[in-house]
């Protein structure tokens, strides 16, 4: 399933401004990267992954249009699918975006990358 692209440029918006950003399609969505680390991404139909402290999530999916994330059936810990309807508005999407940064701030720095190692010369 595509991502909704509508919902991508929201996010984009909400997010200028933020050190760090990047974008990279994953899991047939568009993942929102701070620092290396996904904090959230869109998805198919206006529903996009929000990364969140796990410890907010139980209150979290009390709210309209907000549930557990799931792939392949396996329950993600500290992600939560949140629908369309409840990221109407900016404010709405403002919100999630701030949260899911600020989740992800806390985490442990990403490591470097191993680079390959290059030929000193090149092949002939």
């Amino acid at each position: 399933m595509a991502y909704d692209v509508e919902l991508a440029d929201r996010i984009r918006a909400a997010m200028s401004g933020i050190e760090g950003v990047a974008e990279k399609a994953m899991f047939g969505g568009l993942a929102f990267l701070v620092h290396g680390h996904m904090a959230l991404a869109a998805a198919g139909k206006g529903s996009m992954m929000a990364r969140v402290d796990p410890a907010q999530a139980p209150e979290l999916l009390q709210r309209k249009g907000v549930g557990p994330m799931e792939m392949k059936g396996r329950g993600m810990t500290g992600w939560l699918l949140v629908e369309q309807e409840a990221v109407d508005t900016e404010a709405e999407l403002r919100e999630w975006v701030q949260r899911c940064v600020a989740f992800v701030a806390t985490l442990p720095p990403k490591p470097a990358k191993a680079t390959r190692p290059r030929a000193l010369h090149p092949r002939v």
